[in-house]
């Protein structure tokens, strides 16, 4: 497959992507054939720099006083992520990572006896384990959804559990899986959800920063995602979208002067906006190369990235399928940049050791991480690939030789 690596511009954002540009200011790029941007992606030298240069400023003048020369660009990450989802500043709360996100969402929600959730197969496992625990201990009923043939969510299905469940149920919806590049029908899920009175909930974890999102045109009350993968930010980061009309629905299970006043000796007031949910305490020189890793992946062009890497994804699908022994692990419905495969007689961790031997990243994804999927379709584990705008032919060469002299190795 030949990518257009031209690039042209207007108002500053890319309409193709320049993988050449991407990987000069990405060291990462000269050491490794790097497929993890699922995982963590490489980020560019100008976020690590930013980290690094705010980590300075505290060793001289102290974390407060550097937090207080920060303010411009911290406020300036409230504004890209919101710019990135069409969202507004206000209805973005600021994480330490996207599970942290869900948790304290679904403990605002105050869910008990007599509530729903509804949750799809592409659950991660971290929410999976919180839906299963409201489950086992506060009583909450949880419905988990089967496909459709396409290997999405089953939207007939989703239709009737809403419809049984009444309004106010909450539907724990997820765009793209840790497990495979499926790409859930997010809009769709939305109309349905409008349509019954459901809170709707999303996991973008592994979609923003590779695939356009429009909260308005999907229609969730909440998006959670991390800085990390696609956006190439620093670990320990994340970030939510909050609706503003939905805000006065969540209370905090433990409120933070963050987002809270203590206004009297027993008074004390919550603040509207989706700050409301933050800590006061946070990793200040992660959220600074957040922001940085933000505004590139404005500049970038979400939707020049996003035909770039689905293009990659379905480049590799179809070159690892020609290698004899080598089964694609991914549904029918999968555009997205994200490919799991499978290699006759070996073990998907053992593939990946290999692989990490030859300074190739991937990683090995167990049915322990998606029960709901792995689990349920009999595999024990995939090997995950997930490339980015850094990736060039020479690393797929390297893992394509690779992965065929793998195959040819049949145990």
């Amino acid at each position: 497959m030949t990518i257009d690596l031209s690039t042209s511009a207007a108002d500053g954002v890319a309409t193709a992507i320049d993988v050449a540009a991407e990987r000069e200011r990405t060291v990462g790029t000269r050491r490794r054939h790097y497929f993890n941007a699922a995982g963590a992606g490489l980020p560019s030298d100008a976020v690590v720099e930013a980290v690094i240069d705010h980590l300075r400023t505290e060793q001289h003048v102290g974390g407060y006083e550097a937090a207080n020369r920060a303010a411009p660009a911290l406020d300036g990450v409230y504004a890209d992520a919101a710019s990135l989802l069409n969202a507004q500043p206000d209805e973005i709360a600021l994480f330490d990572s996207a599970t942290t996100g869900l948790r304290v969402v679904f403990d605002a929600l105050r869910l008990g006896r007599g509530d729903t959730v509804i949750a799809p197969r592409s659950s991660y496992v971290s929410q999976a384990l919180r839906l299963l625990s409201l489950r086992d201990y506060d009583g909450v009923e949880l419905v988990v959804l089967p496909n459709g043939a396409d290997g999405a969510l089953d939207l007939d299905a989703l239709d009737e559990a809403l419809h049984a469940a009444g309004p106010g149920a909450v539907l724990s919806a997820v765009h793209v899986p840790t497990s495979s590049g499926l790409v859930e029908p997010i809009e769709e899920i939305g109309r349905i959800a409008r349509a019954h009175g459901a809170r709707y909930i999303l996991d973008a974890t592994q979609s923003v920063g590779q695939i356009c999102i429009d909260v308005d045109r999907v229609g969730c009350d909440v998006l959670v995602t991390t800085g990390r993968k696609f956006l190439r930010g620093p670990r320990g980061t994340g970030f939510a979208f909050l609706r503003r009309s939905f805000l006065d629905q969540l209370a905090p299970w433990a409120p933070d002067v963050r987002g809270s006043d203590w206004t009297g000796f027993d008074e004390w007031m919550m603040s509207s906006p989706a700050r409301k949910l933050e800590t006061w305490e946070s990793s200040v020189a992660g959220r600074v190369g957040l922001g940085v890793a933000l505004r590139e992946a404005l500049e970038r062009g979400l939707p020049a990235t996003e035909r770039h890497l689905v293009d990659l994804g379905v480049d590799l699908r179809d070159r690892l399928a020609g290698i004899t022994g080598v089964e694609i692990a991914d549904p029918p419905r999968s555009p997205s940049s994200i490919v799991t495969f499978t290699v006759a007689g070996h073990a998907p961790r053992d593939i990946a050791a290999a692989l990490r031997e030859r300074r190739i990243d991937s990683i090995a994804i167990p049915a322990g991480h998606a029960q709901w999927d792995l689990g349920d379709r009999g595999l024990p584990g995939v090997v995950r690939l997930s490339p980015h705008v850094y990736n060039d032919e020479t690393d797929a060469t390297a893992l394509l030789d690779a992965v065929a002299d793998l195959a040819r190795q049949v145990r």
